[in-house]
């Protein structure tokens, strides 16, 4: 192995996008890289990458292309040999990875939570009737709508630090992180209250960093290797399958959430209109090996108690 490792000549270069959060993200798989085999930071380099997804910022990911669009680019730059791989926030990775590429390294999980934010409120119950609110979520728009109807919901796109200066111009009055990016990016400032997962179920795979390589680059895969966190990987497993079953996208409100409890997987997941006018759940438990298929079966379950007409505004 020590032939393989980088050196100053030949550094392991680190694809990501160009976010505060994006790069403490890549910063963070490098520093564990560097723990793990005892190497100096010079010999991994961050590459920066702008993505579709962070340069258009006027208009919804549905309407632009959805997830792939802050992945994209990233994964061109692998194939083609210009990175060695690639660091993701898994919530934003689409189900299927491109030919040639596999994603199975993840970092330990982070706080899965959503945070409430607001510079004067300090709960969802706070909020006055018809209060605005900016998300740029789907589904945390349908989730919100079906406690609280009365909400009007505006277009609200970004990364932390852009959706932070837009609640402090007043383009709304509250706005919903994830804990796991507050904590990243060491925001303690900011008026963030957590949620609990009972009252908002996050996106599938939230608070999760997952690294991407090419599929036969025995080098990294060798390097990831002592780096995969299994207790996340597990998890993973489990929401992803359910994901994919329910053919997820941006376009579609879902949220779904795997624990691991008294040795066993808890999935929890559900399945919301757009406007929140109906929602379908589901939480189940099986065997920790078992998470896929419980995903799969889950997935199927929710999709028969939606009927034929629930997806109809796909």
């Amino acid at each position: 192995m020590t032939q393989h490792l980088p050196t100053l000549d030949t550094p392991l270069r680190i694809g990501t996008r160009g976010s505060p959060l994006a790069l403490a993200q890549a910063y963070e798989t490098r520093d564990r890289l560097a723990r793990a085999f005892d190497l100096s930071q010079e010999v991994f380099q961050i590459v920066v990458i702008k993505t579709t997804g962070d340069a258009v910022q006027d208009r919804p990911l549905k309407e632009i292309g959805g997830k792939g669009l802050f992945t994209r680019e990233i994964e061109d730059d692998l194939l083609q040999g210009r990175i060695d791989i690639a660091v993701h926030s898994m919530k934003d990775m689409p189900v299927q990875q491109p030919a040639g590429l596999i994603l199975d390294t993840y970092l330990p999980r982070e706080d899965v939570r959503d945070a409430f934010v607001s510079p004067n409120k300090s709960a969802l119950t706070d909020l006055a009737e018809g209060a605005t609110v900016g998300t740029s979520s789907l589904r945390r728009k349908a989730q919100l709508l079906n406690r609280r109807p009365d909400l009007n919901v505006v277009e609200f796109r970004g990364n932390v630090q852009t959706r932070l200066r837009k609640l402090d111009d007043g383009v709304a009055d509250c706005t919903f992180l994830a804990m796991a990016g507050l904590n990243r990016l060491k925001r303690d400032d900011v008026p963030a209250t957590p949620i609990s997962e009972e009252s908002m179920l996050p996106a599938v795979a939230q608070g999760a960093i997952g690294i991407e390589r090419r599929t036969f680059d025995a080098r990294t895969s060798d390097m990831l290797a002592a780096i995969h966190d299994s207790p996340t990987g597990e998890r993973l497993a489990a929401e992803r399958a359910f994901l994919t079953a329910l053919d997820g996208s941006c376009e579609t409100p879902i949220a779904g959430l795997a624990v691991l409890e008294n040795g066993q997987l808890r999935l929890r997941g559900e399945v919301l209109r757009p406007d929140g006018s109906e929602r379908i759940h589901d939480d189940q438990t099986c065997a920790v090996e078992d998470g896929a298929e419980l995903g799969c079966a889950m997935a199927e379950k929710l999709l028969a108690e939606a009927g034929p007409g629930f997806f109809d505004w796909r």
